[in-house]
C-alpha cells in the first residue's frame, strides 16, 4: 500500500441541527476505527483549538484513498481534503536500519 499524509478540514454547514453534527460525529468516531483496523487510517492528528486534522493514511492508489476511504467518512460532506503522497525519506530516524 502507498502512504499519503491527508489534511481534512471540517466546516459545518451554519444553522445545522446540533443533533446532526452529534450523530455525524459518532458516527465518525466509529469508522475511524474501521478504516484503522483495516490498515487505512494509520495515525490522526488535530491542530490545538482547529476543526481540522492531519492523518497517515494507506490505500493501494490515490483514486482508492478518495473512494474507498475518505468518500465513506460521514463528516466528507462538510470536509474539504488535501492529499500528498509520501515515501520514506533515506533519514528517516523511524526506518529500519538494514545494514
Amino acid at each position: 500500500m502507498k502512504e499519503f499524509l491527508v489534511e481534512l478540514t471540517t466546516d459545518i454547514p451554519e444553522g445545522t441541527d446540533p443533533a446532526e453534527v452529534d450523530r455525524r460525529r459518532a458516527a465518525e468516531a466509529v469508522r475511524a476505527k474501521e478504516l484503522a483496523a483495516t490498515g487505512h487510517l494509520v495515525r490522526l492528528w488535530r491542530p490545538v483549538g482547529e476543526l481540522r486534522s492531519v492523518g497517515l493514511w494507506r490505500a493501494d492508489n490515490e483514486a482508492e484513498l478518495h473512494e474507498k476511504v475518505l468518500d465513506t467518512l460521514p463528516l466528507r460532506s462538510w470536509m474539504t481534503s488535501v492529499v500528498t503522497a509520501v515515501e520514506s525519506h533515506p533519514n528517516d530516524p523511524g526506518k529500519a536500519d538494514t545494514a
